[in-house]
């Protein structure tokens, strides 16, 4: 297929590419090592702004601390760019002895099946891991022939995340908009932002934000055995009326001027960007965002809510921290997990706006960010945690992009959508 030739030299260039990275953050030292018990390699993908980069760069600081004779080798690597390249990378000495990897099916589940992690039940054990982690977030942890929710350790969360409706409270109360509580009330709220001249939601069509869209309208109308199905299970039906609400709702929201046609080419860096700036009251993601919005939004005020009249939303346990199976210092490699599930490492977390997973509750002293944790706690105590859409089958992120941006460019009506969505998943979907 010219599609698979297509990724195939995509990833052979974009591994070219990660493979001749030399250049270290400033948390690295000189580079050399390896297995001799001196050097910790490291790769993360969260911005030094973040919650989870706040933290993860104070417990570098404390792994210093504690091993001041070993060496910490930190690369800040893009989230693209280790989505796409891992399976090659960890199959070559360019496998550092940690790095952060996406949790799911198709991704940390396809590397545990290829033998490429480390299976840490034992270490996860002794260690205590798994006590400390949540059963609710432990599910994308554990991976039985690639599936998830059972089987060996493949990975550990220090964090989770959910998916929430991020608006600006200024632009709400200039034009009279009250926090919906009902999808009719969202809808009448689009109208009145498109009726201003304001494009209502911020949008990126390049990756993830828009297959995101997409997935929690079809969410709104399922329940927890059509997640389950779809995730775990192998088997959907794209022409349901969950997915068909999904896609043809979002193409109406196009088609109306709720999310802008040029919006497909745009990456999530960019759709969070324009929220931050001020050209959107409306913007639907992560709670990876929480932290740096506090942070770089000073012009407006602004908070969040969850979507209404769903139950569900993406969200799990954060990625995860996960040791190749060919890495050679993987004591090293354990210890720093450790310190990362350490009340003074966890609390940094949530107090930056970060979901953590083992912090001290009284330690958590930012009013808003313990909002955020309270609505995560009241999702995974009511099974409202719906995972991603991506995770199911090999290759889908891609299928998803491409295909929601046809959604956006109105090159393709929906229900031609999602039966090219289909077929990409019963080709890939893993059982």
């Amino acid at each position: 297929m010219l599609k698979a030739r297509r990724r195939a030299r995509l990833l052979a260039a974009a591994l070219a590419g990660i493979l001749s990275m030399s250049t270290l953050a400033a948390c690295g030292d000189d580079a050399g090592g390896g297995g001799d018990g001196k050097t910790l390699r490291l790769w993360h993908y969260e911005a030094p702004e973040s919650a989870m980069g706040k933290a993860w760069n104070e417990a570098i600081a404390e792994f210093k601390k504690k091993n001041p004779d070993v060496k910490v080798e930190f690369e800040a690597k893009g989230f693209e760019q280790i989505q796409k390249t891992a399976p090659q990378v960890l199959n070559s000495d360019e496998a550092p002895d940690l790095l952060e990897y996406n949790k799911g099916n198709a991704t940390t589940g396809q590397l545990s099946k290829q033998g490429l992690l480390t299976d840490l039940s034992t270490v996860a054990k002794e260690r205590g891991w798994d006590k400390a982690i949540p059963p609710t977030v432990a599910v994308t942890s554990r991976y039985n022939k690639g599936v998830m929710g059972s089987g060996p350790w493949y990975g550990v969360p220090n964090y989770a995340e959910y998916t929430l409706v991020y608006y600006n409270k200024d632009l709400f109360a200039e034009h009279g908009v009250e926090v919906p509580t009902t999808v009719d009330e969202l809808e009448q709220a689009l109208a009145t932002f498109k009726e201003a001249g304001l494009t209502p939601f911020a949008n990126g069509g390049a990756e993830y934000v828009a297959q995101q869209y997409v997935y929690q309208l079809a969410l709104s109308q399922a329940d927890r055995s059509w997640v389950e199905s779809f995730q775990m299970k192998g088997a959907t039906d794209f022409s349901d009326a969950a997915w068909t609400y999904a896609a043809e709702t979002f193409a109406d929201w196009v088609d109306k001027g709720y999310i802008a046609k040029s919006s497909s080419g745009v990456k999530a860096e960019d759709a969070g960007v324009s929220f931050m700036q001020g050209k959107h009251p409306l913007f639907f993601s992560g709670s990876w965002w929480f932290g740096r919005f506090g942070t770089e939004i000073k012009k407006f005020d602004w908070d969040t809510f969850m979507w209404p009249g769903s139950k569900m939303t993406l969200g799990s346990g954060g990625n995860l921290w996960v040791v190749p199976e060919g890495a050679k210092n993987k004591e090293l490699a354990y210890d720093f997990i450790d310190i990362t599930m350490q009340k003074g490492i966890q609390n940094t977390l949530g107090n930056a706006g970060g979901v953590p997973v083992a912090a001290d509750p009284s330690g958590i002293t930012d009013a808003r960010s313990k909002k955020l944790i309270e609505q995560f706690d009241s999702l995974a105590g009511n099974d409202g945690l719906a995972f991603y859409p991506d995770w199911p089958a090999n290759g889908f992120y891609d299928s998803l992009t491409s295909e929601v941006q046809k959604l956006i460019t109105q090159s393709a009506e929906p229900a031609d959508v999602l039966k090219a969505l289909q077929a990409e998943y019963d080709e890939n979907v893993l059982k």
